[in-house]
């Protein structure tokens, strides 16, 4: 019932090596405890989308079936984290050298390079295939932006504290989850694709039963539930930001994730048919 899928582990003799490369990533950043702020969320916002980029690639058989296993679902979450965890260790090092003037601009510069490439790749396949279509997937990114800013008005204007308290990582938080409600309803109500996630299926197809369905579609109803989802968790965090900012804004960073990464998913995965 939670579970998607198409969810797949690597077989054990791929998983246990990532586990512990990962581990090792986890256990050096927690030993060296780098600060985490709105810009070091804002920093990663490449590295999700670039996780996204690897799945797509992975459902449009771009990788040999050797490897293919390590960029389903969860595998390619694993690999994003060691490779941006590496990226993040590197510019911890090379600012302590005195070699930058931030950690972000490492992360964030990094993560924008290995995003650009692999989506370049996955839409230069599609210019091939001729399954090249960006109009859907613009419109999602375009609404997307307009509802974020909308929400994002309205909780500055009800719940001031919460919007200046949470700042752009609370923004984050709200457009990623609005984007992956936006282009599901997209995808489910107009380009006809199916809902891999059981939870959000049922949200779907309760949308799809209210008399509304004939006018509007059925996948309002999980705009909706995801965007008010996004502003009640920014509201339950409001204090644990204040107390505790470094930890809180990490899970932040997580929960934005979790929309940001299959809204880029869907998106990237329309625009190349």
């Amino acid at each position: 019932m939670v579970l998607p899928e198409g969810f797949v582990l690597p077989p054990w003799y791929l998983l246990v090596p990532i586990l512990v490369v990962l581990g090792g990533v986890l256990a050096l950043l927690w030993e060296l405890e780098p600060p985490v702020t709105d810009r070091t969320v804002v920093a990663f916002v490449p590295w999700m989308m670039f996780g996204s980029t690897l799945h797509v690639l992975y459902r449009t058989g771009a990788y040999p079936e050797n490897i293919e296993v390590l960029f389903t679902s969860p595998g390619v979450y694993l690999i994003t984290a060691i490779i941006a965890g590496f990226a993040w260790i590197v510019g911890i090092f090379l600012y302590e050298g005195g070699l930058q003037p931030t950690i972000e601009r490492v992360v964030g510069v990094t993560g924008t390079g290995f995003f650009a490439v692999f989506a370049m790749l996955a839409i230069g396949r599609s210019l091939g295939a001729g399954t090249f279509e960006p109009f859907w997937p613009v419109i999602a990114v375009v609404v997307s932006g307009i509802v974020t800013a909308l929400a994002w008005l309205a909780l500055g204007l009800w719940f001031t504290d919460v919007a200046a308290t949470t700042g752009a990582t609370g923004a984050l938080v709200v457009f990623g989850h609005t984007l992956d409600g936006i282009s599901t309803a997209i995808g489910y109500d107009v380009l006809g694709a199916s809902e891999e996630v059981p939870v959000s299926r049922m949200i779907l197809e309760a949308g799809t039963a209210l008399p509304t369905a004939d006018y509007i579609g059925g996948g309002w109803l999980f705009v909706l539930v995801k965007v008010l989802l996004a502003l009640v968790i920014l509201g339950l965090f409001k204090e644990y930001v204040e107390e505790e900012p470094r930890q809180a804004r990490t899970v932040l960073a997580l929960i934005a994730a979790i929309g940001l990464g299959p809204g880029v998913h869907n998106t990237l995965l329309f625009v190349v048919g």
